[in-house]
Parts: C-alpha cells; sequence; structure tokens
C-alpha cells in the first residue's frame, strides 16, 4: 500500500478574540477543523484581490484607450446574431 500525504506551509497568526469565538462555533457545529475555514477564507480572498487586480488593469488600459469595447449590439452585428424579443 503506497500512502501519499500534502504537506504544507504551517503558520501561526493572532486572531481577535470575537473572530476566535465565531470560528470555534463553526468548528463545533460542524466538525471541521479551523485550518480548513482558515484555508478556504484565505483562498477566496486572494481570488477576489487577483480578480480586482484584473479588472482595475483592464479599466486603466480602457481609459486609456488602449483596450476598446464594444457594445451588445456591436458584438450581435459582428457574430451576426439575431436579435429575438419575446
Amino acid at each position: 500500500m503506497e500512502l501519499s500525504f500534502k504537506i504544507g506551509i504551517i503558520w501561526t497568526l493572532r486572531l481577535p478574540e470575537q473572530l476566535d469565538e465565531r470560528l470555534n462555533n463553526l468548528t463545533k457545529q460542524t466538525g471541521r477543523a479551523k485550518s480548513y475555514y482558515l484555508v478556504q477564507a484565505l483562498e477566496n480572498y486572494l481570488e477576489d484581490m487577483e480578480d480586482l487586480l484584473i479588472s482595475n488593469a483592464i479599466v486603466e488600459k480602457i481609459a486609456s484607450g488602449q483596450e476598446k469595447t464594444y457594445s451588445s449590439t456591436e458584438v450581435r452585428n459582428a457574430i451576426k446574431l439575431e436579435r429575438r424579443i419575446r
């Protein structure tokens, strides 16, 4: 039998008391480890920040004229899509 282990980085952090209490309550209700929720929260936060940085870069390109925008009519015309109104 072959065993495989995921080895991660160990961090130490100080949580405000209220946040720690909320995390403790959540772990008691769900049976999951604190680390599970901390990793989930960090992954979600990093995804949001990465999306924000990308969108800010695009907004800057649009404002400087380096990126062109298209209206929905222009896109429909470009792909020869009929507009169906119901």
